[in-house]
């Protein structure tokens, strides 16, 4: 089914969104990109991190623009390290997240502790009642992004995760952004009923500066679009381990998930998580998954994505701009609060959020 057959009075975004999101019948996927097949409008490129050195690059202006998707350039064992961090250490205090006005403090202190026992009982069959983990929908770290006001506070942040922000760096460098400082993050927790709606990532003090994503766990369709939602956007499929880089004339595109899917080829996990966590490299900056540990992990994914989306929130030397004390205070409180919203008619009362089906 084309997007032309689509109803009419919707932008050209908005109809791509729909038929993507369709469940009965489903879309026809042919049309949507897939970089690991060979696709034959695509062309790959090896990212080489030393080719150009910065000196000689900045003599002739030059910087890498544009949209850059990276597949899974993980070494085997190595998702599932990122994967344990999402859902064990991240979600942890001073971190914030959308199950903070419905928790007790005891329970909101470590969401995996109340979680993981559960997870690792349940069969894929019986999932009616849901842990805390799977209740999880986003966590923000270092700047805390507020979902009200969608602004960025200079008193409402914590720490940001040190193997995170290294991780960015080192993704950020070999695309060719060796000033990239990673200062805000969200990380949204999906399951096969949830989408993500159209939205432009421009609460950010800094455009300039590349926005990160990392994807884990079970396929999703993102849509790319253009400065205005009357582009018709570019459907692609994102597997777990792939990365995209939105930077330059890409940073401010329209862009949204209709749809997750389970991992092509009738697997519960993709092949990179279906094996057991490897425990090399014994000077890495975070330690390896316990095979206990990935049985959670693995119990979770069977049905979920983990999206974390790293930002540079000001620009060097920026700041933010002066507010009020108390409305600052009174708007990181607010910020601490979960929306529950349709996905197809609020989206824009949180763009960048987490959206449950109806």
């Amino acid at each position: 089914m084309s997007a032309s057959a689509l109803e009419q009075g919707e932008d050209a975004f908005r109809k791509i969104f729909r038929l993507y999101r369709k469940k009965n019948p489903p879309a026809d996927l042919s049309g949507v990109l897939e970089f690991r097949s060979g696709e034959s409008r695509l062309r790959s490129a090896e990212l080489r991190v030393n080719a150009v050195s910065d000196q000689d690059a900045g003599r002739v202006g030059l910087q890498p623009l544009g949209f850059l998707f990276i597949v899974n350039p993980f070494l085997p064992g190595w998702q599932h390290r990122w994967v344990r961090q999402c859902l064990k250490l991240y979600p942890r205090k001073p971190n914030v997240c959308n199950l903070d006005l419905h928790m007790s403090l005891e329970s909101g202190r470590d969401l995996w502790d109340h979680s993981h026992a559960q997870l690792r009982k349940k069969s894929p069959r019986r999932r009616s009642e849901k842990t805390l983990l799977e209740k999880l929908r986003w966590v923000t770290l270092g700047f805390h992004y507020n979902w009200d006001t969608k602004k960025y506070y200079r008193e409402h942040q914590s720490p940001f995760p040190v193997d995170l922000a290294e991780l960015s760096r080192c993704v950020s460098l070999a695309c060719g952004f060796p000033n990239f400082r990673a200062e805000a993050g969200i990380l949204n927790y999906y399951h096969m009923d949830s989408s993500l709606g159209i939205h432009v990532d421009e609460s950010e003090l800094d455009h300039g500066s590349p926005l990160l994503s990392f994807s884990f766990g079970q396929s999703s369709i993102f849509l790319l679009g253009g400065l205005s939602r009357d582009v018709a956007p570019t459907p692609m499929l994102m597997h777990s381990g792939d990365i995209m880089v939105m930077s330059g004339a890409s940073r401010l595109l329209y862009h949204a998930v209709p749809r997750i899917l389970h991992y092509p080829g009738g697997g519960v996990l993709p092949p990179c998580l279906s094996v057991p966590p490897s425990n090399d490299g014994p000077n890495a900056l975070i330690e390896p998954c316990a095979a206990a540990d990935w049985e959670v992990c693995q119990a979770y994914l069977q049905s979920s994505r983990i999206n974390m989306t790293v930002r540079r929130v000001l620009a060097e030397g920026g700041s933010f701009p002066e507010e009020d004390a108390d409305t600052q205070h009174e708007a990181a409180m607010r910020g601490h609060g979960y929306h529950t919203e349709n996905n197809e008619t609020q989206e824009a009362t949180q763009a960048h959020g987490y959206h449950r089906e109806q």
